[in-house]
């Protein structure tokens, strides 16, 4: 191997190590945010559904149905996450942590509710399923050297899909549709995973760790991937059945 050759081949293999570095320590980011943001929805669902006296803050009896604050409660999680992406640029990385924490912690509150549909004993398996299909699929997205980005544009299209059959089974109600959209759904947030882990790991190869961009962006992939696992967790609650 000539002295060129040489020089070329060391310094293509250190930026491949500091590449490799940059993601690991990215994604090691963006994980401990995650896994912190489900920690305190699920204590702060299980807080909410033992008390009582929580849960008639968000209900209505004489209306039964949902509050002002129950309203409030589940309308308020798409809110918090069209700030953060839109407000990407101006948001300072310490208010974009605190709004992932607000955030994880008002989506604990409203899903509380399915402590009230649903036995502890399903809701613990389902979340086990979850967190096994979304750790094997992680895995996946991280390792594969086939490139998502065609695939992941379909599951986005997906995506769409999925919310507009909602939407119209809301006023259709009918379980087999029901059905359906819940099998769909599981695929697609499957498969999401795979291809947001591998978009991100791309992502914090670019990024220099340390600074206010890489905090941003660590916490809005955390973000993304906490939608996916409870997405994945929803849409296999309600195939599992199990309801009181």
């Amino acid at each position: 191997m000539s002295r060129y050759n040489e020089q070329n081949y060391s310094g293509t293999l250190s930026q491949s190590v500091d590449t490799a570095t940059l993601s690991r320590t990215f994604m090691m980011r963006v994980f401990s945010w995650m896994f912190l943001a489900l920690t305190i929805t699920a204590v702060t669902s299980f807080i909410w559904a033992a008390n009582p006296s929580l849960m008639m803050l968000l209900i209505d009896v004489e209306a039964k149905g949902l509050s002002t604050l129950g309203w409030v409660v589940m309308l308020a999680p798409l809110g918090f996450v069209l700030l953060m992406s839109f407000g990407f640029q101006k948001l300072s990385a310490p208010l974009m942590m605190l709004l992932f924490i607000v955030y994880s912690v008002i989506m604990g509150m409203s899903l509380s509710f399915i402590f009230l549909a649903y036995n502890i004993g399903t809701i613990g398996t389902t979340f086990a399923i979850t967190a096994g299909m979304f750790g094997t699929m992680a895995i996946a997205g991280w390792f594969t050297k086939t490139d998502l980005t065609k695939f992941g544009s379909i599951l986005i299209m997906g995506v769409v899909g999925l919310i507009i059959a909602m939407l119209v089974n809301f006023f259709l109600k009918s379980s087999m549709m029901d059905y359906v959209i819940s099998i769909i759904g599981v695929l697609i947030f499957t498969g999401l995973t795979a291809y947001d882990v591998q978009k991100l790991k791309r992502i914090g190869a670019t990024v220099e760790n340390g600074n206010t961009l890489a905090a941003k962006m660590a916490i809005m992939g955390a973000l993304t991937l906490y939608l996916d696992f409870i997405n994945l967790f929803l849409f296999l609650l309600r195939l599992m059945g199990g309801r009181k």
